[in-house]
């Protein structure tokens, strides 16, 4: 549940992340699995890749229904020793599937006082939702500063003066893709909810 009382089990199997027509397919799906209801994945590249600064460029397609929470995200790499959210997360795009016309980003941090911070925006399309088509979620990272866009529109921007000492975005980080099932922040599927769901990821560009 990764402390947000998630309902899904993340697994390694084919069936729910694998390569068709060159995109990558993350599926969430309503099945029983080790104790829970719901199967999907979660892919990381911690210990495979850390960076820090660049432009980022990823191109996908989201999905929709009750209770489906997709996110392009990242992580501090030294999550493990200091904890989060010292480490710091970047939330480039999530989505509550309720909402599909809607992509949040948001910034996690601890602040001054040593306690959980965040600065965030959101992104609405207009007459159109995220599942329509292909979206680009991008970020511009330099040192001080990140800035989080949507289809190259401008949708959040934090600096160092926004965070205070505490600023965790000068460090090395590392990618998540994922698609949860239910959760504290999406509530879990109804009656309404339909499965499978999947978020169709394009391509993931990072230029320095």
């Amino acid at each position: 549940g990764w402390g947000n009382n998630e309902l899904e089990y993340y697994t390694n199997s084919t069936k729910n992340v694998f390569v068709s027509n060159g995109n990558l397919i993350i599926e969430a799906r309503k099945e029983s699995i080790g104790g829970f209801n719901y199967s999907s994945a979660r892919l990381t590249t911690a210990n495979k890749k850390f960076f820090t600064y660049g432009r980022v460029d990823m191109r996908a397609k989201l999905p929709k229904t009750k209770g489906i929470w997709p996110a392009l995200w990242m992580l501090g790499s030294n999550v493990s020793t200091v904890g989060w959210p010292a480490c710091g997360e970047i939330d480039i795009m999530e989505l509550l599937g309720q909402e599909p016309s809607k992509s949040y980003a948001t910034l996690h941090y601890n602040n001054s006082s040593g306690v959980h911070g965040s600065k965030g925006n959101s992104y609405t399309l207009n007459g159109s939702a995220f599942y329509d088509q292909f979206h680009v979620f991008s970020m511009d990272w330099v040192q001080d500063q990140v800035k989080i866009y949507i289809d190259n529109n401008l949708v959040l921007t934090v600096t160092k003066d926004d965070v205070g000492s505490t600023y965790p975005f000068n460090n090395p980080f590392f990618f998540i893709f994922n698609v949860a099932v239910g959760g504290n922040w999406p509530g879990s599927p109804d009656a309404t909810t339909t499965f499978p769901q999947r978020m169709i990821v394009d391509y993931v560009r990072v230029f320095q």
